[in-house]
């Protein structure tokens, strides 16, 4: 502003003082211009009244230094001049000053010379024998003397840009501090120009429209940042260069990023095909899904495109954690498998049995041992499903009974006796060693837990071993352990014994029975008395299991 203000200011002075050297050169050169031709006709009124009396003499003795006279016959030849030699002059009949003397008793004439430095004045009058006498005077032009004040023109110009300089400085500086003082925040409250009033009521009126506006967007932000950083899911907006225009905490935790990623290219975050697929499909006007593999994790993608005026401005990328429910497919799709192979070995044998006795080619004395076959498979059937039943109970937390005061000595000793017949046949001994413990549970899936670590250390031990059963009190802990001397667990099977259906021994899982389930039953079973699974085994040595129960505070007994 103060630079306009100095331009104005100096093209306004520049002007100004050019106009008034044109005005007053005009003005004085007009005046001057008059004076001398006046000048001129007062001269040629004395020469001719001199001629008229003395004629040529009084020429002669006329010592002309400041004008040129020249003294014409009426046909126009030279009779005298004081400059050149008549003799040697044209006619001059055809000058203007000349004819328009002959005509009208005066002539004036101005000619100018190449250069239009310098300008004559000729003044002609008529005497009375038809003669003219002419008086010529030169001077020069209105641009060699405009010329010769350059100078003091350029002088006056200068103090003019310096003076407006100075005004600028001072005039400017008064005129924006009221303006630089206006509060922006409150317009209406500030004491300026009449002029800017309307501009000020105007800035105020906007000024509370954009608060409105500002308090209304900054509350849909807060309400969306609220919605989406506590989604689960990732969310990414991007514009249609990709570059990131807004997310949420979830994606870059999905996406396992931990720097600030705004206004950065969406790609830089993962350069997997399907990660840049999704993202090149959206942006191209498509809607997609996507799987994407990160580590030890599956994502599902969903990309949007994102329009405006049928134009394509970003896309909408949200990120979906699909690992628990793909590992759940695919323990489903393993647990069909397996349950399907359990049920079709018993089956097959019954069925096959049963077709040969259909078929009358047992003989009589074999009708017991095939009986008795189909009687194992049948119970061997009811066992798995009651186990799978019971794991579908565990995994849906279905049970109809309640938690109660439970004494797991009681528990333990009923486990023991329920395994004491076929330990005997192979002559184990199981040594019990037990203390009073009262945890909260359910009595029915802690009887599950104590006799299948019971039947496993059995099962799994080998002919005249060992097993021991301990319960006992550590502070507020009931450690219930089921130790034995059989054939141990490798390190890297101790993780796989939980998973249904696994067996350690595949070769002699039909001899020893049982049906893969008993080990996820009792971590089903620990889970939901929240107690800690501890497994200790040496192959070829035994294996100790350990499970860890919170007692019931005394006082609330």
């Amino acid at each position: 502003m103060k630079s306009r203000i100095f331009r104005a200011t100096v093209s306004v002075a520049i002007f100004m003082v050019i106009s008034c050297i044109a005005v007053i050169m005009g003005v004085l050169y007009a005046y001057f211009d008059k004076q001398y031709t006046n000048e001129l006709s007062q001269e040629a009124v004395y020469i001719a009244r001199g001629i008229e009396m003395e004629g040529m003499d009084y020429l002669e003795g006329l010592n002309a230094k400041t004008h040129r006279i020249t003294w014409i016959d009426s046909d126009g030849t030279v009779l005298y001049d004081s400059v050149a030699d008549p003799a040697q002059m044209d006619n001059h009949s055809d000058r203007v000053e000349f004819k328009e003397a002959i005509e009208s008793s005066v002539g004036r004439s101005i000619r100018y010379s190449n250069t239009l430095s310098e300008k004559t004045i000729y003044y002609a009058l008529k005497l009375n024998d038809g003669s003219v006498i002419r008086v010529a005077a030169t001077q020069y032009s209105i641009w060699i003397i405009l010329l010769g004040m350059t100078q003091p023109i350029l002088v006056v110009l200068f103090a003019a840009f310096i003076i407006s300089a100075i005004i600028t400085y001072h005039v400017s500086k008064r005129i924006v501090k009221p303006l630089n003082e206006i509060d922006l925040e409150h317009p209406e409250n500030a004491v300026s120009y009449d002029e800017i009033t309307p501009l000020l009521k105007r800035i105020a009126h906007q000024n509370r429209e954009i608060s409105k506006n500002m308090g209304e967007l900054k509350r849909q932000r807060e309400e969306f940042s609220t919605i989406t950083e506590n989604m689960s899911e990732g969310f990414l907006v991007v514009d249609n260069l990709a570059k990131i225009l807004s997310h949420n905490q979830s994606a870059l935790n999905l996406l396992g990023i931990k720097n600030n990623v705004e206004n950065k290219n969406v790609l830089e975050l993962n350069r997997s095909e399907s990660f840049c697929k999704a993202i090149d499909l959206a942006l191209n006007g498509k809607h997609n899904e996507q799987m994407m593999k990160l580590e030890e994790k599956t994502y599902h993608l969903l990309a949007n495109p994102v329009y405006q005026e049928n134009k394509v401005i970003g896309a909408v990328i949200i990120i979906l954690d699909v690992s628990e429910k793909e590992e759940r497919e695919s323990f489903r799709r393993e647990f069909t498998a397996n349950v399907s192979h359990e049920l079709k070995t018993p089956l097959t044998t019954i069925s096959g049995t049963a077709e040969i006795m259909k078929n009358g080619l047992i003989k009589p004395e074999d009708i017991p041992h095939f009986a008795t076959n189909i009687y194992n498979e049948a119970q061997r059937l009811i066992t798995l499903v009651g186990d799978i039943l019971r794991l579908s109970k565990m995994d849906e937390n279905n049970f109809s009974s309640e938690k109660v005061d439970v004494d797991l000595q009681s528990i333990a000793k009923r486990a023991s006796q329920a395994v004491l017949e076929e330990a005997k046949k192979r002559n184990i001994s199981v040594n019990l060693s037990t203390e009073s413990c009262i945890v909260s549970g359910i009595p029915s899936i802690l009887e599950e837990i104590a006799f299948n670590l019971c039947d496993n250390a059995v099962k799994y031990n080998v002919e005249g071993g060992r097993v021991d059963i301990s319960l006992t009190k550590e502070g507020d802990k009931a450690v219930f352990s089921v130790s034995d001397t059989g054939i141990g667990i490798s390190y890297d099977e101790q993780e796989r014994v939980f998973e249904r259906f696994y067996r350690v021994d595949k070769s002699h899982s039909k001899e020893i029975g049982g049906t893969g389930l008993g080990l996820s039953i009792v971590k089903h079973g620990a889970a939901i008395h929240d107690a800690k699974i501890d497994m200790h085994s040496t192959l070829g040595k035994g294996t100790t299991v350990t499970i860890t129960f919170k007692c019931v505070d005394k006082g609330k007994i």
